[in-house]
């Protein structure tokens, strides 16, 4: 009989919103429990294809914020596999060192948690006589600047060797570096599968041996885009490998463009909205898909959506309630007026006005320094998980000044542009 295992990592359980923009109690809601939903598809999937185990390779935990619940829930999952008769490899990431209660949760004998020493364990004994042992190191501390690749015993000979590591590799944008290796010495070493944790975006580096990023099952917001899932890995009699990415994810984020260039209705824009909605929604295997829609292109709209952004942000709201697990977190305008890309055309007043402000007054040094003064104060003023979600650090703080800077002034140009109140309501 082969060896067949579930090959995850970076589950974050009961990981905070990381967006403000989530104003909609059941999208939160939703967002909320994805973490959790997801493990639990995963053990579903684990007992449905009655694989012989499950390798977490880091970041069970979301850090010093895991509750004493979280690690309940997480108990009552791997209990579910033990009566399964499916075991369980665990080593810790950075964040599960930072948790209080990585130490204290008591796991089903079936549950086999790495320590900060590499060691060898036998998974299982092949038809034709031959062993798989799965090799394992877990984060002693939060942080691990050195690799930890030397702490590995050489592979079993004879046998088929798995290992599973937390490691930035030789680095990633968007995360720190921990545990550095490179893929060449990963390759050296010998295993014939590493099962590898920390990165968030699925990538197969290697098939000669497999070395293997599995990406988190569940994105928690539209920076980690995509529907999510683990790899099903399965090694037969002969230590031959194969492996499938299974999708996992209960909420996908996505980023789209509607491009509404030429559309002089109010209807005709929403319609191209309605048809985008529908077509992304349609071909996602996620339940739930929550959208950031940028609306782009040269259109007489442009004002009329800038002074009406709330009106045009109900509409559209209203037309992802009619499609069966849409959610658009938030509308980005990215419009330009069509009647000043024509050849000859005089810019009215305001539109000279807003050119100038682009040119002038958004890349000054001094508007910079007063925007992103007024957005500090307004962060000194939020609760600290929520400043923390917004502006984790100094580059995230600067970010969401621009973007502050620029989406106020556009909307006060807009209103200057003036038209009826009640313009565009169709």
């Amino acid at each position: 009989m082969p060896f067949r295992f579930v090959h995850t990592a970076d589950l974050h359980l009961d990981s905070p919103l990381r967006s403000l923009a989530l104003r909609n109690a059941d999208l939160a809601e939703t967002v909320r429990g994805a973490s959790r939903r997801a493990f639990v598809k995963i053990v579903d999937l684990c007992i449905a294809e009655q694989v012989d185990a499950l390798l977490i390779a880091g970041d069970l935990y979301d850090g010093s914020q895991t509750s004493m619940n979280t690690a309940l829930f997480l108990g009552g999952e791997l209990r579910r596999l033990d009566g399964a008769g499916v075991r369980v490899f665990i080593i810790r990431g950075n964040h599960d060192a930072q948790s209080q209660v990585t130490n204290e949760l008591t796991l089903p004998p079936s549950a086999h948690v790495f320590k900060g020493r590499a060691k060898a364990v036998l998974a299982k004994t092949l038809a034709g006589g031959r062993d798989v042992y799965v090799h394992g190191v877990s984060f002693a501390s939060p942080h691990a600047p050195e690799s930890l690749l030397p702490a590995f015993q050489p592979p079993v000979s004879g046998a088929v060797n798995i290992g599973m590591l937390h490691t930035s590799l030789a680095g990633a944008a968007g995360h720190d570096l921990y545990a550095p290796c490179s893929l060449a010495d990963l390759v050296d070493h010998g295993f014939d599968y590493w099962a590898l944790g920390h990165i968030h975006q699925r990538q197969v580096h290697a098939t000669g041996p497999f070395v293997v990023m599995p990406g988190m099952p569940q994105g928690r917001d539209v920076n980690e885009a995509g529907v999510k899932g683990v790899t099903l890995v399965t090694v037969d009699d002969d230590g031959r490998i194969s492996i499938v990415e299974q999708p996992i994810g209960i909420a996908s984020f996505e980023r789209t463009l509607v491009d509404i260039t030429d559309l002089s209705e109010w209807r005709d824009m929403l319609d191209a909205v309605r048809q985008t909605l529908s077509g992304i929604c349609g071909k996602t295997s996620a339940e739930n898909v929550i959208l950031r829609l940028t609306l782009t292109g040269a259109t007489s709209l442009a004002w009329r959506l800038r002074r009406d952004a709330d009106l045009l942000r109900a509409e559209i709201d209203n037309i992802a309630a009619g499609i069966a697990g849409c959610w658009v977190e938030k509308v980005e305008l990215a419009c330009r007026n069509v009647q000043s890309e024509k050849p000859g055309f005089a810019l009215d007043p305001v539109e000279e006005l807003a050119a100038l402000v682009e040119a002038d007054v958004l890349p000054a040094h001094g508007f910079r320094q007063e925007v992103r003064a007024a957005v500090d104060e307004v962060l000194q003023q939020l609760p600290p998980e929520l400043r923390q979600a917004l502006a984790p650090d100094e580059e995230a703080a600067e970010r969401l000044a621009l973007e502050a800077g620029a989406s106020g002034g556009a909307e006060v140009l807009a209103h200057l542009h003036g038209g009826g109140a009640g313009e565009g309501i169709h």
